[in-house]
């Protein structure tokens, strides 16, 4: 029996579990052991049963990887935007192209339009906000988005859910949403000083003004908002950081002037001429990209920001002026052919006026006219 033992192939028995080669913390899994086989035995040409000591060197990148796309999604948002009109849909297109979830809601349908922009629509806000999104996305008209804050069925959205809005006014959505938003909801205040038009080839360089207007201290939820605030930034955006104030004071100086004049310009019905020049390219351009916005846009920029009447009322006192100045020259001009040189030096056409800036009385204090009157 002995002898017959010994002609038996011996067998390496397995070595105890403390020797094992196992994945290793800190990806060591890649350093294999085939201690357990000698390498004699290996190719001695006889067929061994072979046991896995050690997974293979490609599961180290394949659990790096798949870290890498755990922290991917979770930087990624399930964004609601309710008001998925045309610049609803502008906004939906990059959100999806940078692998963020995409809800809408409308009054219209637009289930075939979000379904082509790969967002999933829903006619019902109940049925929206029982997705729990990351981000409530207020993108109505300036002059429906309180009835719109109303119809919200708050109570179906987790408690800790962000506000954003999109207006081009700021101080309105900011009062509103703190007004009906509860303490434990975020509110960021947006404008992207962009459109479907003036952004539809890039947004690079162009600005984007924000507000933190209250976020709360969790680091998950100041991550969240730097998520959304970096979809803008990874397209290009200049981002402004300023108060609500401070924009509508800005604003009622710049993009509402700009809608009036291309408004006014509108209703020239300017039409593009064989000898166009840059400038008067410029102004079809300003009508292009103004005259395609809903009027109901142009009346909010002008009844939700305390700022656009002295602007309204600034512009047609420097028209007034320009035609004063105008017809004083063309006068002048007539008398010297009635009169010659006989009053020459004696009569100088007025100057265009210089307006009093941004901020000050277009009128005199009343006590000041009343002295004026008594004098």
């Amino acid at each position: 029996m002995s002898s017959f033992s010994s002609l038996q192939p011996t067998t390496t028995p397995p070595p105890p579990a403390a020797t094992r080669t196992s994945l290793l913390p800190y990806h060591c899994a890649h350093q294999l052991s085939f201690s357990s086989f000698p390498a004699q035995r290996l190719h001695s040409g006889r067929r061994h049963r072979f046991r896995v000591r050690a997974i293979d060197a490609a599961q180290p990148y394949d659990y790096e990887a798949h870290l890498v796309n755990r922290f991917t999604q979770s930087t990624k948002l399930k964004i609601a935007i309710v008001g998925f009109g045309n610049f609803g849909q502008f906004l939906a297109k990059a959100f999806v192209r940078q692998g963020h979830t995409v809800y809408a809601h409308s009054r219209s349908n637009y289930q075939s339009i979000a379904q082509s922009l790969g967002a999933a629509f829903f006619s019902d806000l109940h049925d929206l906000c029982e997705q729990h999104p990351d981000v409530i996305l207020i993108c109505t008209s300036i002059i429906s988005t309180e009835s719109v804050l109303r119809a919200m069925p708050l109570q179906r959205l987790r408690r800790n859910t962000l506000f954003v809005d999109v207006l081009s006014v700021k101080e309105f959505p900011k009062n509103i949403f703190i007004q009906h938003l509860p303490n434990h909801f975020d509110i960021l205040c947006t404008h992207p000083m962009f459109g479907p038009e003036s952004g539809k080839h890039s947004w690079q360089n162009l600005p984007f003004v924000f507000d933190k207007v209250r976020i709360g201290d969790e680091e998950s939820r100041v991550a969240r908002v730097e998520a959304f605030l970096d979809i803008f930034k990874k397209e290009g955006c200049t981002m402004v950081e300023m108060t609500c104030a401070e924009h509508d004071k800005y604003a009622a100086g710049s993009q509402f002037i700009t809608h009036t004049m291309g408004r006014i310009l509108e209703k020239l019905e300017l039409e593009s001429t064989p000898i166009n020049t840059k400038g008067y390219e410029t102004l079809l351009n300003l009508v292009e990209n103004t005259a395609s916005d809903s009027f109901d846009l142009y009346y909010g920029l002008f009844m939700y920001n305390k700022n656009a009447m002295e602007q309204l009322e600034r512009l047609d006192l420097a028209f007034e002026a320009l035609k004063k100045e105008l017809f004083g020259h063309l006068h002048e001009v007539l008398r010297k052919q009635l009169f010659g040189k006989a009053e020459e030096g004696g009569f100088r056409r007025p100057m265009l006026a210089k307006l009093p800036k941004n901020g000050t009385p277009l009128l005199p204090p009343q006590s000041e006219t009343l002295s004026n009157k008594s004098n």
